[in-house]
């Protein structure tokens, strides 16, 4: 009976000690850092919960991993990436996210040693809790390599004898891939849906900063796409016809990835989310409890 007890007593030590840990860590600000291909990926795949880690006190950075500087069917060079920069900037200060572009050309990323190494001293000097990017399956091979940069540097972040000049994570960050729709070798997996309902409007003005991507048209635009959109002189037409478009694509998400907010927020909740984004945790970082997520994630009820 003394060693049951015992043994009841120190489950009971750990337990508390656990949930103690998970309290403190509740009350820490985290640090999240989202990489995207080109100037305009990060905020359109995690700008909403960007903005909802933000309004709770947190940080975030969006990182472009590409200047962008071929990303236009009209121009190119040092100009597309300079204007592409200070679109990304204004943006990001709508997020209220911190921007960095990395001076790569768009379309010659490569998962070289060089670039993994840009990649770990990035996570590492923003001592990130959370990082997030490209599967490293799609249709862009830019995206493809953000991907496979990331989960190089998974485990690399925390060992102390590669890029030794910037001080290495004492615990590895929660890793996890953006959505996309691509089906090989497997599909993208929901593990954690965000309702975005409440910053929607934040996320669209922020969007509205890049024209260079929507109301041009980016590397696919053209002349008649141009035409189409309401010109620059009618900004209320334009920024409906950005939100008929984007209402449409955070809805489909929503709606795709219904049974993970459901999971999340609850049946009444979940069922009642108009917009979303959505992440799938890589197998390569932190393997997070569910209570972990709920401290990572403190959005869900």
């Amino acid at each position: 009976m003394a060693r049951v007890k015992s043994l009841r007593l120190l489950i009971l030590f750990f337990g508390v000690f656990s949930i103690t840990s998970l309290a403190q860590e509740a009350d820490q600000k985290l640090r999240i850092i989202v990489f995207g291909a080109h100037p305009d990926d990060a905020q359109y795949k995690a700008g909403g919960t960007a903005a909802k880690w933000i309004k709770a006190g947190h940080k975030v950075k969006l990182v472009s991993v590409t200047n962008g500087d071929i990303g236009h069917w009209q121009s190119a060079g040092g100009p597309l990436a300079q204007r592409r920069l200070a679109e990304v900037k204004k943006a990001d200060a709508i997020i209220g996210a911190s921007t960095e572009v990395l001076d790569i050309h768009d379309g010659e990323l490569m998962p070289s040693l060089e670039n993994r190494q840009k990649i770990i001293r990035l996570i590492r000097e923003w001592r990130a809790d959370i990082v997030i990017g490209h599967r490293p399956w799609d249709y862009h091979p830019d995206h493809r390599y953000v991907g496979v940069l990331l989960q190089d540097a998974a485990f690399m972040v925390a060992v102390p004898f590669i890029c030794p000049d910037v001080p290495p994570l004492k615990k590895n960050p929660l890793f996890l891939y953006s959505s996309d729709g691509f089906q090989k070798p497997y599909p993208f997996k929901p593990d954690i849906a965000v309702s975005v309902d409440d910053v929607f409007d934040q996320k669209l003005t922020a969007i509205h900063e890049m024209p260079s991507q929507h109301y041009e048209g980016g590397a696919n635009g053209s002349e008649e796409h141009v035409k189409s959109v309401p010109p620059a002189s009618d900004e209320p037409g334009r920024k409906n016809w950005l939100r008929q478009r984007w209402e449409r694509r955070q809805g489909g998400e929503a709606d795709r990835f219904r049974e993970t907010l459901i999971k999340r927020y609850g049946q009444e909740k979940g069922t009642a989310v108009k917009f979303a984004e959505a992440f799938e945790i890589c197998e390569y970082g932190r393997q997070p409890s569910e209570a972990e997520i709920r401290v990572l994630f403190p959005f869900f009820d």
